[in-house]
């Protein structure tokens, strides 16, 4: 038997809800990072784990149905199996639906080498009566099969076992799917045709493509090998055995159903007749015409009640160390006798405004993202979407875009780039624009502290009402928005869809409060540092360089107040939301800190206090309504803008998002000055 080397390159595959993450979990352990393959945009997990003295690679592609891509993530997990050259690749299954995913794993078989089936969740399907033959499943679909359940770690040592053996032996294929007499005569004289031309992609799948005119395919496959393809020969060919490229992909599709549900009838036995039942009995309460909606409002509105509630009381806390330990520094540094003019910029300017990001940031995301993640883990989202599905179609999107929207409470960002599950490049962009009209986390601050001080000083639940009807408007927005865009700039018919509904499960919480804290709630606030500490230094020159006697950040307010009465505001508001730009989270304290004439960032004082500061300011219940509307509707951060920029890759969408919020705005705050 030939030697194994030191280092191999594995891809984990599947389809999504298959608890591929977890496998991967499990077997890299914290030895991981995020990284993007060659010229992709899309971000695999990448972890390293060692199994009897040999190391491995091991990347987690993106979550697919199929070869055929339809979506960028599907692209780059398409892309990664068929050309980057992994010395295995492991295809995680779900045991409860096996027949469903074993599509996916068939296709893998025929286009790479040394392919594992792994087969996971075997406790959740005993648990609904399914049984899997993990023996006579290997030998039907012809390559080695490993039960596991990953949540526990049992079966990781087989699968490892099975794998170093594979890599060992280094296996031959096994035979490929057969079609009908004249499409597989067809290929077998394309494939005479370049097989001497091809070295690195199987020649088989190559022929296959070239007859179906995968162009995405054909594109990355010469790109490899070089023009290997002669198009006439192709196109005669299949002239010659009345072949039509559509009526293939059918046949192809036809096929490997046709052979999954063989394989699950030889290798799956059911004790129950129906297996989902209690997934179906919820179903019917939660996706019902009647209570579905209602019951997505009344969890929301409970998890923004425990997001507010917590979160006021870990942010005070948390910015009073944070300002506790500034003036430490603050007084270090002048006791090392630093000029007053660098411990200002430094500390007032800088310091400061990343002291309010993090104590207004990190307390709602620290309770918003985990309790959204045990929604993401229950199966709740992709229920969401179907419930919402009608209303994003009568808008001219589709229901994926409200999993992205909801994405967005926590973060704009992260929902821009959630926008990727839109399989629709129109549709996607529509979310893409749309996103920034529900409020993100950053703007939750202010408009708490509006709502509480002018619409329900008692706080608690009338509080809670409130900020749900200043989300319910945004999401009326998002639609009314989304269906402009559709009849204008991006007019195009609402594409059909495959929205898979997962199992419910119970979800691991040690696992959620890490993948929410670390991949989700430090990565999107270590971006709003990065754009908020520039944002404190020039808050900082404004407010501290004075031209007779007045500093420049009045000049600039008092130039902004025609435009800020216009829309029923001052010019201190609007020059707050300027200068929050890089970051939400500083739009309060620059306002504060202009009108009490501070030349830094000041700490929030209690309630009533700042009820005093607005009305000596002149701030009126309507000045307040006004505010509050700008606040949900104003141009996207810098984060988002940025994010914007890398997914649509221009600068006419990114000004759009850009502007068209803005003008939302604008336009609702004049109205409201103009009627009351």
């Amino acid at each position: 038997m030939p030697d194994m080397k030191k280092e191999y390159l594995i891809a984990l595959a599947g389809s999504p809800n298959v608890g591929k993450s977890t496998v991967f979990n499990s077997l890299t352990g914290l030895k991981q990072h995020t990284g993007n393959w060659a010229g992709k945009t899309v971000s695999n997990a990448e972890g390293a784990f060692e199994y009897n003295s040999i190391n491995f690679t091991l990347t987690d592609i993106a979550g697919m149905y199929s070869l055929r891509a339809d979506t960028a993530e599907e692209e780059s997990a398409r892309d990664f199996i068929c050309f980057g050259n992994a010395d295995a690749v492991i295809v995680v299954c779900d045991a409860s639906c096996l027949e469903r995913n074993l599509a996916l794993a068939i296709q893998i078989r025929d286009n790479s080498r040394n392919v594992i089936l792994c087969v996971n969740l075997l406790d959740e399907a005993e648990k609904k009566g399914i049984s899997v033959n993990i023996r006579r499943l290997s030998k039907s679909v012809g390559i080695p099969a490993v039960g596991i359940t990953a949540r526990s770690g049992i079966g990781l040592d087989k699968l490892c076992e099975v794998l170093c053996d594979t890599l060992k032996n280094n296996p031959p294929p096994p035979p490929p799917l057969k079609f009908s007499e004249n499409t597989e005569k067809a290929i077998e004289e394309i494939s005479a045709d370049i097989k001497d031309k091809i070295k690195y992609i199987p020649v088989r799948t190559a022929a296959l493509r070239l007859m179906e005119n995968d162009l995405n395919y054909i594109e990355k496959a010469e790109n490899i090998e070089g023009n290997f393809i002669n198009r006439d020969t192709v196109c005669r060919i299949m002239e010659k055995y009345n072949i039509k490229s559509d009526d293939l992909c059918d046949e192809e599709s036809a096929v490997i159903m046709k052979k999954s549900g063989e394989i699950t009838a030889e290798s799956v036995k059911f004790s129950n007749f129906s297996p989902h039942a209690s997934d179906r009995k919820i179903d019917k309460i939660v996706l019902s015409r009647i209570y579905g909606i209602p019951i997505m409002l009344l969890l929301l509105g409970i998890i923004l009640w425990i997001t507010m509630t917590g979160a006021n009381y870990i942010s005070d806390i948390l910015g009073n160390i944070l300002f506790s330990f500034g003036d430490i520094l603050k007084s270090g540094l002048e006791n090392l006798n630093s000029p007053s003019w660098l411990t200002g910029a430094l500390i007032d300017g800088i310091y400061k405004v990343l002291a309010w990001v993090v104590s207004v940031m990190l307390p709602p995301m620290a309770i918003f993202f985990p309790f959204f993640t045990f929604l993401e883990d229950l199966g709740y989202l992709p229920r969401i979407a179907f419930n919402l599905d009608r209303c994003f179609k009568c808008s001219g999107s589709c229901g994926k875009q409200a999993v992205t929207m909801s994405m967005g409470f926590g973060c704009n960002a992260c929902g821009i780039t959630g926008c990727r599950i839109i399989d629709s490049p129109r549709e996607r962009l529509i979310a893409v624009i749309t996103n920034s009209f529900v409020p993100c986390n950053g703007k939750f601050p202010a408009i708490i502290a509006i709502i509480s001080i002018f619409l329900a000083s008692s706080g608690g639940i009338a509080a809670a009402l409130y900020l749900l009807t200043a989300i319910l408007l945004g999401i009326i927005m998002t639609l009314i928005m989304s269906k402009i865009l559709s009849c204008t700039l991006l007019k195009g018919e609402t594409s059909a869809y495959t929205l898979e509904l997962p199992p419910y499960r119970m979800p691991q919480i040690g696992k959620i409060l890490v993948r929410s804290l670390l991949d989700r709630t430090l990565f999107v606030l270590g971006r709003a540092c990065t754009a908020a500490a520039p944002c404190g230094l020039i808050i900082w020159l404004l407010a501290n360089i004075k031209i007779h006697d007045t500093a420049v950040l009045q000049y600039i307010a008092d130039f902004l107040e025609p435009f800020g009465n216009l829309t029923g505001m001052d010019g201190v508001i609007i020059l707050g939301f300027i200068l929050g730009f890089p970051a939400n989270e500083t739009v309060l304290p620059v306002i504060l800190m202009t009108y009490l004439a501070e030349g830094s960032p000041v700490e929030i004082p209690d309630i009533s206090a700042l009820r005093d500061i607005f009305i000596q300011n002149g701030w009126t219940l309507k000045t307040a309504i006004c505010t509050l509307i700008f606040m949900l509707f104003h141009f996207p951060c810098a984060t988002s803008c940025m994010t914007i920029k890398k997914e649509t890759g221009s600068l006419k969408w990114t000004a759009v998002s850009f502007i068209l919020p803005l003008l939302t705005g604008i336009i609702l705050c004049m109205t409201i000055n103009l009627i009351f």
